[in-house]
């Protein structure tokens, strides 16, 4: 069988955005400028993402909602895009995952309040691979899916055991996980590696895997840091593609030592809106990328100005626009100096 398409599964959540003044320290008040309702959780965003730029890869969505107004909201928005959801499911058991997203107007920084929701109770049994057609099988966001993050006593994990699965059948893996200071990483994600074919992580995810700290005290990127986690990474079993992202750009490494690097854009304070779903967006860049069998460089590329294109608007999709729309932003806005070490 040829396959194609990507089949994305995990954190189905919608995210009630509020534009704040500013954060509130405890018992003090802000004030909400504006809001809206937007895509949230790591399949969606991907999914809508590459529907926005105009891909006409066959998709595919897995999990779990509620059987209430978001999650008909959730089914409803996938059909509307011509997103297969024949592999979603709803529960009465648990209510829709969703997230009240707090971002200040003036540093786009965010703050999440979430509720984890049917999500939690999702643990891909249902996924039958071998009836399914597609290239790539995403799964995200670890650490965010009980059902999945569960121990099993061969893989380590659910998350581990599923994406062996979708290996055997013959598809290509590809892991998201959130970012979180805890120390479940290495429980939660390390066990998943070994059959995981591209792992695109953003820096705080790779360095807590790893046990690297990626950023030092005074904000600035430690490449060195930053190759010895991807490094490790590999180590750790990831089979094709390590590629960390961050607000600089973003490094792919492969088993074969070969290194890439891409600068992001240098963005005007007045265009970013928000950051919630910069990430997925880099990601959803890089995964049509690696389907379309581009190299790494026009990949890497193409997630930058997908996470800048992203960065204009304070929901997770609603700055996306057509492909050749994002490239263009980067003859508008130029790219940051060169990262790689020595330049």
């Amino acid at each position: 069988m040829k396959r194609n398409g990507i089949l994305a599964s995990g954190s189905w959540i919608v995210d009630q955005v509020k534009m704040v003044d500013v954060y509130p320290q405890r018992e003090t008040l802000a004030n909400i400028l504006s809001q809206g309702e937007g895509t949230g959780g790591s399949p969606y965003n991907i999914l809508i993402n590459l529907v926005k730029m105009g891909s006409k890869i066959p998709m595919s969505a897995a999990g779990l909602v509620g059987s209430d107004g978001l999650g008909d909201y959730i089914l409803t928005d996938l059909k509307r895009n011509k997103i297969d959801t024949s592999q979603m499911r709803s529960t009465t058991k648990a209510p829709t995952s969703y997230t009240d997203v707090m971002t200040e107007v003036k540093t786009g920084r965010r703050t999440f309040f979430h509720c984890q929701g049917a999500n939690s109770l999702w643990d891909g049994k249902g996924l039958d691979f071998k009836k399914s057609s597609e290239k790539i099988f995403h799964i995200g966001y670890l650490l965010l899916l009980d059902g999945i993050d569960a121990s099993d006593k061969k893989y380590g994990t659910r998350g581990a055991a599923l994406c062996a699965k979708a290996q055997r059948a013959g598809l290509k893996t590809s892991i998201d996980c959130v970012s979180e200071d805890s120390d479940r990483f290495t429980r939660i994600v390390s066990p998943i590696l070994p059959y995981t074919d591209y792992c695109i992580l953003n820096e705080l995810e790779a360095g807590k895997t790893t046990g690297n700290v990626i950023r030092r005290k005074d904000g600035t990127l430690d490449t060195k840091a930053l190759r010895k986690a991807a490094a490790a990474l590999l180590r750790k079993g990831v089979g094709e593609l390590v590629c960390v992202h961050f607000p600089e750009g973003g490094y792919a490494l492969l088993p074969s030592g070969e290194e890439f690097w891409q600068s992001s854009l240098k963005l005007p304070q007045k265009y970013i809106k928000g950051a919630a779903g910069a990430g997925d967006a880099f990601c959803a860049g890089m995964l049509l990328g690696i389907h379309e069998g581009w190299n790494l460089q026009r990949s890497l590329f193409t997630g930058v100005c997908a996470a800048a294109a992203n960065l204009s608007n304070p929901t997770c999709t609603g700055g996306m626009k057509r492909l050749g729309t994002i490239l263009r932003l980067a003859k508008k806005y130029k790219q940051r100096p060169s990262l790689k070490p020595g330049k």
